[in-house]
């Protein structure tokens, strides 16, 4: 069973840092892309980075670009996002899911398409 699995959340202040991770229980997780969505309440749920396993490529979004950086443990099949520079607007619950690199692949940031989700870890900026 694929179990993707999120931590690191909580409650920051503006101008704080929090770093998430994202646990993945993938057989191959070389074939995998990880990509971290952010769900404010009443809003959409949004892309916000993600990362090759096969390449390392990355991809953000243009609020998130110099602020957070998404980066990858092959060896321990987690996916970290550092997140600086945080501001209220940030807050949400934050999902890690897998999109398989292949056919039907949905990079960078395509949230119809992502094969596995996790369950979410929320974060808090406060004022």
């Amino acid at each position: 069973e694929v179990q993707l699995v999120e931590s690191g959340g909580g409650l920051v202040q503006a101008g704080g840092s929090l770093r998430l991770s994202c646990a993945a229980s993938l057989f191959e997780f070389d074939d995998y892309a990880i990509a971290w969505f952010r769900q404010a309440p009443g809003k959409d749920r949004e892309g916000v980075a993600c990362i090759s396993n096969a390449d390392g490529s990355t991809y953000y979004t243009d609020s998130v670009k110099e602020r957070f950086t998404i980066s990858s443990d092959n060896a321990k099949n987690t996916v970290y996002l550092q997140m600086s520079r945080l501001k209220p607007e940030d807050t949400a619950v934050y999902y890690c899911a897998a999109d398989f690199l292949g056919y039907g692949s949905s990079w960078p940031l395509g949230v119809d398409g992502m094969d596995f989700w996790g369950n979410g870890t929320l974060v808090t900026v406060s004022l």
